[in-house]
């Protein structure tokens, strides 16, 4: 006979549910948003541009991260994870996979929009295509380290979700860490910060500026920032000094990411705004697809 499950140190009933419903509202608002946005893309042919395919992208990956909240947010209000350790690998590969290639694509998209905006040289499809497989690949190799040995997946303290394993703070997950960091979190938000910056410089000068350049660099420091500081502290001192509560709040910071990415990169688009109108009304659109593309 199974032992029953008992709530984890530092967890009380109240903070299961709570837990468990905030990922619930998030990742069925992630979904419902992101759901969305890809459906008007396969749906409206004027929104197939290289320049959206990137949008695709992070309409992809944020529905990931989406799904991946789904899956914690039922094993918080089971009050128990449900899928055993090799479950516990796949949630993490998954989860951390879609949240690197989240957080590329949005460097990506704006080192895109700089060009666009800003030298008027408009990507093309081979290159957006070449870019999006690029991000995919490189972020399914970085999630598949942990599995093959370096770094390593496991609970989070709730013991209800799953993710890359901070509580050791040995060398094996020090290394990967800096690592992994540099390329997936510094080098995209160098790309994100400089583009804005030089985009802000442009547009301003000549009083075309009608767009929000610091809500992107906002969001990746606000929603993955609480993460690179609690690994950063693990890889320098004790972790278990932080209360597990605490050491939740990042999980659930980065479950709201998509939700704001959704708001920003889609329905902050007056493109594919209009698409989203066109797929939700059945409306036909009558302006030309080139009209279209000027307006992004």
């Amino acid at each position: 006979m199974a032992e029953p499950w008992t709530l984890p140190t530092g967890f009380g009933e109240l903070d299961v549910l709570a837990v468990g419903t905030v990922l619930l509202l998030e990742a069925l608002s992630g979904l419902s948003l992101n759901g969305l946005t890809i459906l008007s893309f396969c749906k409206i042919p004027t929104l197939w541009t290289p320049g959206h395919l990137l949008v695709l992208s992070l309409a992809l990956a944020d529905s990931g991260i989406s799904l991946n909240a789904l899956v914690a947010a039922m094993s918080s209000l089971r009050r128990h994870w449900p899928y055993g350790s090799d479950g516990c690998q796949a949630h993490g590969f998954q989860g951390f996979m879609v949240a690197l290639a989240s957080i590329c694509t949005c460097a990506a998209i704006a080192w895109e929009r700089y060009h666009h905006h800003c030298t008027r040289s408009k990507l093309v499809w081979s290159s957006a295509s070449i870019l999006v497989l690029f991000i995919w690949l490189s972020s399914a190799f970085w999630a598949a380290l942990p599995i093959l040995g370096w770094g390593h997946y496991d609970y989070e303290p709730l013991r209800t979700c799953c993710t890359l394993d901070y509580t050791t703070g040995d060398r094996n997950f020090t290394s990967f860490l800096f690592t992994m960091a540099f390329f997936n979190f510094l080098l995209p938000l160098f790309i994100t910060v400089i583009s804005y910056w030089l985009m802000e410089q442009k547009l301003k000068k000549n009083g075309l500026l009608k767009m929000n350049t610091t809500l992107p660099v906002r969001t990746l420091l606000l929603g993955w920032g609480p993460y690179a500081l609690l690994y950063l502290y693990a890889a320098a001192a004790d972790v278990r000094s932080i209360p597990p509560r605490l050491q939740m709040m990042p999980a659930l910071m980065a479950k709201a990411v998509p939700i704001v990415n959704a708001c920003h990169y889609a329905l902050g688009n007056q493109v594919i705004r209009r698409g989203l109108w066109q797929c939700l009304s059945g409306q036909r659109s009558k302006t030309p697809p080139s009209v279209w593309d000027q307006t992004q």
